[in-house]
């Protein structure tokens, strides 16, 4: 298809007043305002045809990314005859997963390498799932810029969009498991624990509560029980899908950042020994894998993940955590993300959880609203601001109240920041897992 660009409407626009002019001051020479036009529209067309023939046109795209991260695709197309002109243009259309505008454009440059035409689009993916690639726009215009060839494609190529697990890759997070006693290589963790391991001759500084008195008795000299830390923990990692949980943050949903951080933590989990199961709920319970005990099991937990939906609705805190505790069989650290926004919203996820920590450990995580802090910090400067800031106020007096009231129920919280939740969330299991609370 040949179009006219933008510099031939401008001539046209111009060239309209000219012949006004000519038409009321000469009006036998009339002729010469459509003999102009026909010129004009001869220079499209002929300035269309030597811009070239697109023989090929096609779209490089990676079948995977990982929500929140750059996600590079290529745009080639070869054009035969082409005699200059400025460098061709693509626009591509896509699901709004891959990207919040759901199109893209890009300007292509020739590869002398392999004779082609080239351009880059990078996209961030702002939900999970499977993201479709719709439609390839290219336009390339010829060497008097009068006109541009224009040619479209359908595309069925689909990404699918998986968990962002940029932090279990993290150097960071790998030298710390190299050098953790339950780490990538299995140790036996005397010396503490529950499980009996050995016995061994008393020395001072021991806690003196390890001693075993029978054996000394029968050895006439101080024995102490050696344990062995516990494994094959339970460890749950329980989502709210619901609507205040798919309010972003930072650009993403908080439900992403939380699994970000959940699939982080399972990871350790694996690698120490314990059994790791993921549950999502709304209004009703939905996803609840089996309980996995080996780290190369992983690739299940992020696929399972990925599944997790997103639910513009209040969740049913009661149903979901009954139908949770109906499930499990034996004593289970329940890792629980959620948020609110008001008392009156949180005050029967208050009942459940407290129902529910009665037989379980129940660590609460939640994002911290950084924008609540700054809202109510906020000099005000109007009468409009100095509201904002006194609901601010209060909201954040109400939320830090039914924290309160989670932690006197016995409720182990975390609230920070999103970009922080990922190692306070390892460093509290490392904690739980030192001291034996599980079980």
């Amino acid at each position: 298809m040949i179009v006219p660009s933008a510099r031939t409407v401008v001539l046209a626009a111009l060239a309209a007043p000219v012949a006004l002019v000519i038409a009321a001051s000469a009006p036998g020479a009339w002729t010469i305002a459509p003999a102009l036009a026909a010129a004009l529209l001869v220079l499209v067309g002929l300035d269309g045809m030597l811009a070239g023939r697109l023989v090929d046109l096609r779209l490089v795209a990676p079948a995977d990314a990982e929500i929140g991260e750059p996600l590079e695709l290529a745009v080639l197309a070869d054009i035969a005859g082409r005699a200059g002109g400025a460098p061709p243009e693509g626009a591509l259309g896509f699901d709004q997963r891959l990207g919040a505008e759901g199109r893209a454009q890009c300007r292509l440059a020739f590869d002398e390498t392999s004779g082609s035409w080239a351009g880059r689009l990078t996209l961030t993916p702002n939900r999970r799932g499977t993201g479709a690639l719709e439609r390839l726009w290219l336009r390339w215009p010829g060497p008097l810029g009068l006109a541009h060839r224009q040619q479209s494609r359908a595309l069925e190529q689909q990404v699918r969009i998986w968990p962002d697990l940029s932090p279990v890759r993290s150097p960071l997070l790998q030298a710390f498991l190299r050098d953790a006693q339950f780490g990538l290589i299995a140790r036996r963790i005397r010396g503490e624990g529950t499980q009996f391991e050995s016995l061994a001759e008393y020395e001072p500084g021991m806690d003196r509560r390890r001693i075993d008195w029978k054996s000394s008795a029968r050895q006439t000299r101080l024995l102490a029980r050696e344990n062995e830390s516990e494994r094959n923990n339970q460890i749950v990692f329980a989502f709210d899908c619901g609507q205040s949980m798919c309010e972003p943050v930072d650009g993403l949903p908080r439900i992403d950042r939380a699994v970000a951080a959940a699939l982080t933590a399972a990871y350790v989990a694996l690698k120490g020994g314990d059994r790791v199961a993921l549950f999502g709920f709304a209004q009703q319970p939905g996803l609840f894998t089996p309980f996995l005990a080996d780290g190369r099991q992983f690739h299940r937990l992020q696929k399972a993940a990925a599944t997790l939906d997103y639910h513009a609705a209040e969740p049913n805190f009661t149903l979901a955590l009954a139908a949770l505790s109906a499930r499990l069989k034996r004593r289970s650290m329940i890792v629980l993300f959620s948020d609110f926004t008001d008392p009156t919203s949180a005050e029967l996820m208050v009942e459940s959880v407290g129902r529910l920590v009665q037989h379980h450990l129940v660590l609460f995580v939640t994002m911290e609203d950084t924008e609540l802090g700054e809202l109510a910090g906020a000099e005000p400067d109007s009468i409009a601001a100095i509201a904002s800031a006194v609901a601010a106020g209060t909201l954040a007096r109400q939320r830090a109240l039914v924290l309160r009231r989670l932690r006197r129920l016995g409720v182990d919280v975390i609230e920070a920041p999103w970009d922080a939740i990922t190692y306070a969330l390892i460093d509290r299991y490392l904690e739980v897992k030192r001291t034996e609370a599980i079980g």
